[in-house]
């Protein structure tokens, strides 16, 4: 972010996930920055109110925070002028968003970190000298002294770039351990030290990372892999949605089926049909989401992180899918 000593923070994220103790309180901390801390919890009005008065420079958040400053009501009253740039970070963060992060709130140098508190939490992050489209489309490339490497789930194996696979980090900045967990240690780092991120992504030629999905996410329909995200995406461009999740439901005949859950802008109105439509001839059919609900929320932690598999819980005993889901598979 090239922070310096005139930089001052808004930091609406908390203190104890690593997005808030390590990227925002460290990174001040280390370069002299001011902490502009807008309220004991996150309300999008203390944000803007804060950034205003104090004139940050700078702010950071997850997507959902965001969603909530740009579709308040009362966001056309209040000056981002002083905003530089920040971090969107902590859940993976829609292209969409991040265009509109950079210029109604005129934070034209704004960036995504990508890791996990596992990894101190950094592994990629863009830079303010990347062009809009590098730091609105990937989490950018390998942080200093940190080796990544993506890989075939099953067999551990390299693929070749521009394919999708597993992320795996390994450096100074990987943790030890699981604090008296030995079993889910071994699991999640190898004996030669890369952390099995459990997120899938893609290794440009360049070095740019982009995130596909999580693992656990991947819904597998027919036999055909399908990435939630690139689905998400696409819905995102709908004139009426606000935000979009998609999860994979299970299914007696293709084994598991996609399911949207949408969240639309205030004032606006579409039907199941209508969201349908808007994806015929322009994703493979295997992709349109079978099944549509409209939400006002979605479950998520504390920290913004989205809890989809509290939404197949939840879909799975709205649609009557108990049966499905008891099949057992090889």
């Amino acid at each position: 972010m090239k922070f310096t000593e005139k930089d001052r923070l808004c930091i609406p994220v908390p203190f104890y996930h690593c997005f808030g103790m390590v990227l925002s309180n460290m990174a001040c901390m280390t370069h002299g920055a001011t902490m502009v801390l807008p309220a004991e919890y996150f309300d999008p009005v203390s944000v803007m109110s804060a950034i205003e008065k104090e004139r940050c420079t700078a702010v950071h958040g997850v997507p959902t925070m965001f969603v909530a400053e740009l579709e308040h009501p009362d966001f056309s009253k209040y000056d981002f002028s002083s905003l530089r740039t920040g971090i969107m970070a902590g859940s993976p963060c829609p292209i969409e968003f991040m265009k509109k992060v950079s210029t109604l709130m005129n934070m034209k140098e704004v960036v995504i970190t990508y890791g996990q508190t596992e990894a101190s939490p950094g592994i990629t992050m863009s830079s303010t000298d990347d062009t809009l489209l590098q730091r609105v489309s990937t989490v950018g490339r390998p942080m200093p002294h940190t080796e990544m490497k993506i890989v075939e789930p099953k067999t551990g194996k390299m693929v070749p770039r521009g394919e999708t696979g597993e992320i795996c980090a390994r450096g100074y900045m990987i943790m030890r351990c699981y604090y008296n967990n030995p079993v889910a240690t071994d699991q999640c780092v190898d004996k030669e030290g890369w952390l099995h991120t459990g997120d899938l992504g893609i290794l440009d030629d360049d070095d740019y990372c982009k995130i596909t999905g999580r693992l656990k996410d991947m819904v597998i329909r027919g036999g055909e892999n399908i990435y939630p995200r690139e689905i998400e995406e696409f819905l995102y461009t709908h004139p009426a949605i606000s935000d979009v999740q998609v999860i994979g439901v299970p299914d007696k005949k293709y084994g598991e089926e996609l399911m949207a859950w949408i969240k639309l802008k205030k004032g606006a109105s579409a039907s199941a049909e209508e969201i349908k439509a808007f994806c015929k001839g322009k994703i493979a059919h295997f992709k349109v989401p079978r099944y549509i609900k409209f939400v006002d929320d979605f479950p998520m932690t504390v920290s913004g992180k989205i809890q989809k598999f509290k939404m197949r819980e939840a879909s799975i005993a709205e649609l009557g899918l108990e049966e499905a889901a008891r099949m057992k598979t090889a």
